[in-house]
């Protein structure tokens, strides 16, 4: 028996796959319910995907080495993550925490300029043709697992409004506005001034043009700026889906801007990818594809940084299958506009884009990524005692 069929022998317990090598060849592994069918197209493809699985399994499926024959790419993933995660994984590894703090890059403000372009200034059909009709690229919160998209996009901006308690009138930073969704919600329901900022020069044409079509120039405006080189001061900041690219290095820093552009009675709330284990480098395959520059946090690391500036942490909320919903969503509405973005984009993209959306949905499906929403403050009696007033509207 070979190395190939001995590992998946051993390891495929719960489903079953069945795979097809380039000469036609069928063997079938695990005896639970109907096989996903794989089919390998090169030799040699499988001994390269286990020599490194994070990098290369994405990579020979965007190159056409391998094709789902049976089943779903998000079935075939989420056979591999409950039978094989473990082999693919460093975090077991009693290197992974002093491997993971040396595989930060640096996102210094040019580099953050040329990592958002990378991701951000990609298509905007496309954005538009896989996302909400409010263009909302963030988790979104699903009270009741029937929701639309729409629904839940929307759900999200009321949560995250009731956590910064605001009132008319006041001044909103939203650090990495995107297309201008949350702030032009929050001047809509909350009466206040918004002032969105981002370092992509795509999402800030669209998110100017959207602010003008709903009459809101007078209660927001987009700025293309880093957040280490803003200056105001502020009611309210919020950040969403904007921390992961920030860099464990720069972590101390932007807590720092936080508490400086925040008001002394200001609460802010950050929402971000999070991972529920320790430490762990980025996966490669999305480091290099998706979103060079890119660090996903434990809590552990933020809080060290929340804690050296002197920032008190009013709530931690862990959103856990919320994404995993939104991805799906996802794919399902990319899935009917592949065609579209094959005839503008190519073949290989719409892999890429795929697997991306695919791999992403079962690692918050099964592996150890959620959402942690943080509410900062500088004093402990800014926020309601409890978390009734979360809840009210």
């Amino acid at each position: 028996m070979g190395l190939i069929d001995r590992l998946f022998s051993e390891r495929i317990k719960s489903g079953s796959l069945c795979l097809i090598d380039h000469q036609g060849n069928r063997t079938t592994f695990g005896s639970d319910g109907k096989p996903i069918v794989v089919k390998v197209n090169r030799r040699g493809t499988l001994l390269r995907i286990l020599r490194n699985p994070q990098l290369y399994l994405g990579e020979c499926y965007m190159n056409e080495e391998l094709d789902i024959e049976e089943g779903s790419l998000t079935d075939f993933l989420r056979l591999l993550r409950i039978n094989m995660n473990d082999y693919a994984s460093v975090k077991g590894s009693v290197f992974a925490p002093a491997f993971a703090s040396i595989t930060h890059s640096w996102n210094t403000v040019k580099a953050s300029l040329r990592n958002v372009s990378f991701h951000y200034n990609l298509d905007d059909d496309l954005y538009r043709g896989f996302l909400d009709a409010d263009m909302h690229y963030s988790c979104a919160y699903f009270e009741k697992s029937e929701q639309s998209l729409e629904e839940a996009q929307q759900a999200k901006c009321r949560h995250l409004m009731n956590k910064l308690c605001l009132k008319p009138g006041q001044r909103v930073l939203d650090i990495g506005s995107g297309w201008g969704s949350l702030a032009m919600y929050l001047a809509e329901h909350a009466d206040v001034h918004v002032t969105g900022i981002t370092l992509s020069t795509s999402q800030l044409r669209v998110a100017k043009e959207r602010a003008k079509e709903r009459n809101l120039g007078n209660q927001v405006q987009f700025l293309l700026e880093d957040y280490r080189e803003h200056e105001s001061e502020y009611d309210a900041i919020v950040s969403v889906g904007m921390f992961e690219h920030v860099g464990k290095r720069n972590f101390t820093k932007y807590f720092e801007r936080v508490r400086q552009l925040l008001k002394s009675n200001g609460i802010a709330t950050i929402h971000t990818i999070g991972s529920a284990s320790e430490p762990t480098p980025t996966n490669p395959w999305i480091k290099r594809y998706i979103f060079p520059g890119g660090y996903i946090p434990s809590l552990s690391e933020v809080t060290e940084s929340i804690e050296t500036n002197r920032l008190f942490i009013s709530d931690v909320e862990v959103w856990r299958r919320h994404y995993a919903l939104t991805l799906a969503a996802w794919n399902e509405r990319f899935q009917k506009v592949r065609d579209e973005v094959k005839k503008r984009q190519g073949e290989r993209f719409c892999r890429l884009w795929e697997f991306y959306l695919c791999a992403c949905q079962t690692a918050f499906e099964y592996d150890s990524l959620v959402v942690f929403q943080m509410q900062l403050a500088h004093q402990n009696n800014t926020v309601p005692l409890t978390r009734d007033y979360l809840y009210t509207s």
